[in-house]
């Protein structure tokens, strides 16, 4: 198995380096198998959300469809799966960032009960809350 960053995931999607994207191809169609896939890590999506969103411009569709086919594709292995995948979902119809709502999953999972912020699109998951909110 092998670890794939952020800037190789980002290479081999948006394909946008001359030098840089046929490597991470390469890498990634011939090292990533299903008996060995590329392990990729819960920060390594944020992360790609981010850059897809902010510096590439993505519309939230197409960094769902992303996020999507690394999360089902074989050859590769994520992080807690079911909680990227549960944070997906959220992300899908919700209005707070991705990675917000995989904190809330991943504190919920440490037996926090309530994940408090300030980001007031965040506090309308069921398990956040803002600060100055009453129990």
């Amino acid at each position: 198995m092998i670890g794939l960053d952020t800037n190789v995931l980002v290479r081999y999607i948006t394909q946008d380096d001359p030098v840089q994207s046929p490597v991470a191809t390469t890498l990634i169609e011939e090292q990533c198998r299903r008996d060995a896939p590329g392990r990729v890590a819960q920060i390594v999506l944020c992360e790609l959300v981010w850059v897809l969103r902010r510096a590439y411009g993505y519309p939230k569709a197409q960094v769902v469809e992303v996020l999507d086919q690394i999360l089902v594709t074989a050859e590769l292995v994520v992080e807690n799966d079911e909680l990227a995948f549960q944070a997906l979902d959220a992300y899908r119809t919700g209005n707070a960032d991705f990675s917000d709502y995989l904190l809330i999953l991943n504190n919920r999972r440490s037996g926090c009960e309530t994940t408090y912020s300030f980001d007031t699109r965040l506090c309308t998951h069921p398990n956040a809350r803002l600060p100055n909110a009453p129990p």
